[in-house]
């Protein structure tokens, strides 16, 4: 029973689009460098259309702990992304200011990548292929030596979702650039990513 959480989202069209297919999670990128960037302000906006039933994370690089706490106790978002060079250390002082859930991402490119993530001390980990947002897969071989649930991210698309749910069975996924047209979300492939991975769900239910 994998979880979906479709990230990137910066229009209200995209929020209307969430709101009809209903994955579990939506994602708001607050990195600055990012084109999917968006800023607290619109983010707020955005949040108030989405939703009760999703819960949107936050996705910062190497952000200011108070600003993420804020943003977490405000409502702003519902749980943090840490997809930076974010330690435990870093972990723990988030965590005296909030009680929020946290998701540590982690950029897999051997085994010793795979052993920092099973130690994070994160709610949960993400497997990603780079920075984020890039489009390419990592060797999903090395996604089987890992022993505690984690949201597998990096070039999931349309055409290998099926075969990434089906081999690893993730606790989530985490599509971005796989659901977009020219840059921008796609509200069919929004909802055709959906309904492959519910589909997939109902049989092993």
């Amino acid at each position: 029973m994998s979880k979906i959480k479709l990230c990137g989202l910066t229009r209200l069209c995209d929020i209307q689009s969430a709101n009809i297919c209903k994955p579990d999670y939506i994602g708001f990128v607050f990195a600055p460098k990012s084109r999917r960037y968006i800023d607290p302000k619109h983010a707020e906006e955005l949040k108030k259309e989405l939703h009760s039933d999703i819960l949107a994370v936050g996705v910062f690089v190497n952000e200011d702990i108070a600003k993420i706490a804020e943003l977490l106790n405000n409502g702003v978002i519902d749980i943090v992304q840490l997809h930076g060079n974010e330690s435990n250390e870093y972990i723990k002082k988030l965590r005296t200011l909030t009680d929020k859930p946290i998701i540590k991402a982690f950029s897999i490119k051997s085994a010793n990548d795979i052993f920092a993530a099973q130690n994070s001390l994160a709610d949960y980990i993400l497997l990603d292929a780079g920075s984020g947002g890039t489009g390419t897969i990592f060797n999903w071989e090395l996604a089987k030596n890992i022993n505690r649930s984690y949201f597998l991210a990096g070039g999931l698309n349309l055409d290998n979702i099926k075969t990434a749910v089906e081999t690893l069975n993730p606790y989530a996924v985490d599509v971005s650039s796989g659901v977009e047209t020219n840059g921008f979300k796609d509200k069919e492939k929004m909802t055709e990513f959906v309904k492959i991975i519910r589909e997939i769900n109902e049989r092993n239910d």
